[in-house]
């Protein structure tokens, strides 16, 4: 026998969590208790919920797995809300675990602390609202279904890579139950496309490629979020390696592909925002194969793709369309393989077809003021094989699309969600996932505005030992909106209050200096002789730079975010360095 908590904590170890965070209450101290006990997992806790559900999310986006979040009922879940949505939007594995009160307590809707007072109670309040965003909810309230619920939403959340909401009563924690089960461990769900459903698409699609190919080679792949999160890059891998095939990634897909691949030819961003070359590779192409698509503005240059649907197929999780036709059922899985077998023998055209040149370029001459133009291509070349890079929303989102950058690195980065000062406990989450693995650095890009929104988690990165390399770029307030909305640029409410950022390590935690070191960018020479530095970079302590930037320059996609259905960026006024 277990107890629930126990067996709880036996299946996410089972899972690969190492790491739990959130924030300690009266509902679920004694879970609290639990972890603190078991050993295996480490409990983190945070500054706040919402900053402990970034944490998990950058924690799971890092390790490409599941991460774990923990609060009270009402205060303390109403408060992660926003990081939960971020997480659905996204689909973020993420398990957020909601200690509620008692089921006696909740029979007779007693008046305890946390409740609305009038009545409503877990099951009609709280519980609702995580169900208007959440596609998976348990609610355990019988230690009898206790386990076969627990494993029922860890399997969906894992294998449709989506966060789960479950409420545990604070009598049933301690309840025990068998512990039979967890001699199986959980997997992924593995479903098995329709065959003859998948011989049609399959074939279907070959005749499509041998199509684009004759009598000239033109046909792509575009790569998306969805083939991170529904692991399908190994096969996305072979595929591209057998055929040869040009492929391209989207904002969103961008690290899915190693950017020194040989056949990587960069980011397509509509037809508004990418390179010339890249626009002109798709408007040529007669065929583009989509894989993991994220519907989205900032994924698609506000709604400027542009292609044509009689030339694009789409490979889903659950689907595949093929121009206008959907197939249900025939996920990119087990599709993948099947293509890659029957699309090999046109190895030898498509590796003729030409791709741009995707690289970092950075202006010689100017003034020494840091402009997001230097800025960022300069940077790409600070980057180093494997870092996980995390950029907040903002001018950073903005700016990292364009950079290319090492192999093996991973950039970490909320561009559907958009939720501002994410990256600080995103961070969190990141360094002790890759702590937990081989050594890699951590590289986080957060706007003044954006980390005057989360700037208490800078204390838990010094806690708990982790050391990122943070920098922070000093625009004066909210950049973004000002491009954006430029009838703000001469408004007041753009503008924050001026903080000593350089100062904010010792303050938030390294009170004697001795964990962290801070810096001050004012010129180009400065930030390039931080960047040159080797110890700078070798990051043996939490280090925070304050680049200093005026408040109207801005990355060049932002300064150029079209309205709908901009022809090209070909026909935009670009800046030459």
């Amino acid at each position: 026998m277990i107890t629930i908590a126990d067996y709880l904590l036996t299946r996410l170890e089972q899972l690969g969590v190492k790491h739990m965070f959130g924030v300690p209450g009266e509902l679920n101290l004694a879970f609290c208790d639990a972890i603190e006990d078991f050993k295996k997992i480490a409990w983190v806790g945070g500054c706040n919920e919402l900053n402990s559900l970034y944490a998990a999310d950058g924690y799971a986006r890092a390790k490409h797995s599941l991460g774990v979040s923990l609060t009270i009922f009402g205060p303390g879940e109403l408060s992660a809300m926003n990081g939960f949505a971020g997480a659905v939007s996204e689909d973020v594995p993420i398990l957020h675990i909601v200690g509620v009160p008692s089921i006696t307590q909740q029979k007779e809707k007693s008046i305890v602390d946390h409740t609305l007072g009038d009545g409503r109670y877990v099951f009609d309040a709280f519980s609702n609202a995580a169900q208007e965003i959440t596609y998976l909810q348990a609610i355990l309230s019988k230690k009898e279904e206790a386990a076969a619920k627990i494993d029922k939403i860890l399997v969906d959340c894992i294998s449709w890579s989506r966060p789960a909401y479950l409420a545990l009563p604070t009598n049933l924690v301690t309840e025990k139950i068998s512990s039979e089960s967890l001699k199986f461990p959980l997997s992924r769900s593995q479903t098995q496309n329709d065959p003859a459903a998948e011989e049609f698409v399959a074939d279907r699609i070959t005749s499509l490629f041998a199509q684009a190919v004759a009598p000239q080679a033109d046909a792509i792949v575009l790569v998306d979020l969805g083939a991170i999160r529904h692991n399908v890059l190994k096969e996305v891998y072979d595929l591209l390696k057998r055929t040869g095939f040009p492929v391209y990634a989207t904002p969103m897909g961008k690290t899915a592909i190693d950017e020194t691949y040989e056949r990587y030819g960069g980011i397509y961003w509509g037809s508004a925002l990418s390179s010339p070359e890249v626009v002109k590779a798709f408007a040529e192409a007669k065929l583009v194969l989509s894989i993991g698509s994220f519907q989205g503005d900032f994924n698609s240059g506000n709604f400027n793709n542009n292609i044509p649907t009689d030339r694009m197929i789409e490979l889903h999780a659950d689907r595949t369309k093929i121009q206008d036709d959907i197939f249900p059922g025939v996920g990119m899985k087990k599709l993948i393989p099947k293509l890659s077998a029957r699309l090999e023998h046109l190895r030898h055209i498509a590796t003729q077809i030409p791709i741009p040149k995707f690289d970092n370029f950075v202006p010689q001459g100017g003034s020494e003021k840091i402009t997001h133009e230097w800025l960022w291509p300069r940077v790409g070349q600070f980057f180093k094989p494997n870092d996980v890079i995390v950029a907040d929303t903002g001018t950073a989102q903005y700016a990292i699309v364009d950079v290319r950058l090492p192999k093996g690195s991973d950039l970490l980065s909320q561009m559907r969600w958009a939720s501002i000062g994410w990256s600080i406990g995103a961070a969190l989450g990141a360094c002790l996932a890759v702590k937990e693995s081989e050594p890699r650095r951590t590289v986080v890009f957060v706007g003044d505005g954006s980390l005057q929104m989360t700037v208490q988690e800078l204390s838990s990165l010094i806690r708990t030992g982790v050391k990122p390399i943070i920098f922070v770029l000093n625009n004066s307030g909210y950049t973004t909106e000002r491009l954006l909305h430029r009838e703000s640029e001469q408004r007041k409410y753009p503008d924050i209050a001026q903080w000593d950022y350089s100062g904010l390590l010792r303050v938030l935690g390294d009170l004697d200096g001795t964990a962290s070191r801070s810096y001050q960018a004012r010129t180009k020479k400065e930030l390039t002789e931080l960047l040159d530095d080797e110890e700078f970079g070798n990051t043996k302590f939490i280090q925070l730079v304050e680049i200093f930037m005026d408040k109207l320059d801005a990355p060049w996609a932002l300064e150029n975010w079209p309205q709908r259905f901009v022809p090209t960026r070909a026909l935009l006024k670009r800046r030459i360095a």
